[in-house]
């Protein structure tokens, strides 16, 4: 496993190994975990030579605070990274990716970037869409793979693919969980132990709510939810919004032929926990 911190170096290399070869991505932020590791297992099958990028991106955090908070654990995620045998590591400096301009871009998401996180936490995914699109331009992969638990940011790195004419396969992948059905999440190391212990309440709501969407009203499934929560007293839900998987549009009446999906965001302390289930 070869490891780089700089744009140059790291394009050389892949320059070197990809004639005739196809590049699987896996973007990540560090703080690895057995989700990520999934994503480059899939990666490794579907592809000659997987390549993985840490970098904690200061441009799509809204508070400061998280970034500064934001775990950093590079030593163990090279471990982890050899274990998969990763053949590739791009681990570059803020400086490295912005020069001494750590900005966004302005992007239009067609109307994505406003539903549920958007809401939420202004300009980040302007953030998002920087980053991703500046490591596609430096690796230039053939399929570039993305977790499902953050489905809205997966739709919203779909688009920007689609309108910006680029020319790679995104892969959505299944969210991985922990056996007790949490959400695996580089945040989840920093919940206290009560609320670590509760957190399966959240995907088991979840379900339920997919349950009931087979015969209730969307409305009347929120609301079931919303009492849930209320009545639960380690946790604040921040949304749980049931949205059409294409537009991330919520719904008002459900129709057959459309696709939807449940999204929640709850507080866990201080600690921002998100989830979603196919419906």
């Amino acid at each position: 496993m070869l490891v780089f911190a700089k744009i140059k170096s790291v394009q050389q290399k892949i320059e070197s190994l990809k004639k005739g070869t196809t590049v699987g991505f896996v973007p990540t932020m560090g703080a690895l975990h057995k989700g990520h590791l999934s994503l480059i297992e899939r990666a490794k099958k579907e592809n000659d030579i997987v390549v993985v990028s840490v970098f904690v991106n200061p441009t799509q955090f809204d508070k400061q605070e998280d970034l500064i908070n934001y775990p950093k654990t590079i030593e163990k995620d090279l471990s982890l990274l050899k274990s998969v045998f990763c053949d590739l590591v791009f681990a570059p400096s803020a400086k490295e990716i912005y020069a001494d301009n750590i900005t966004s871009q302005s992007f239009n998401f067609d109307g994505l970037e406003f539903q549920m996180e958007g809401k939420f936490r202004v300009g980040h995914f302007d953030g998002v869409g920087t980053i991703v699109k500046r490591l596609f331009e430096i690796v230039k992969p053939t399929k570039a793979y993305f977790g499902e638990k953050d489905f809205q940011q997966l739709q919203i790195i779909r688009n920007m693919v689609k309108n910006h004419k680029i020319p790679i396969k995104i892969v959505g992948c299944e969210i991985f969980r922990e056996a007790d059905g949490l959400a695996m999440s580089s945040r989840n190391a920093r919940l206290t132990e009560a609320h670590r212990e509760a957190a399966p309440f959240i995907y088991k709501t979840l379900k339920q709510a997919k349950v009931k969407f087979g015969t209730e009203s969307a409305l009347d499934v929120v609301n079931w939810v919303e009492n849930e929560f209320e009545k639960h007293p380690l946790f604040k839900l921040e949304y749980f919004e049931i949205a059409d998987e294409e537009t991330l549009l919520t719904i008002k009446n459900k129709n057959p032929k459309q696709k939807y999906r449940a999204f929640i965001a709850v507080f866990a302390g201080k600690i921002r926990l998100i989830d979603n289930i196919s419906l």
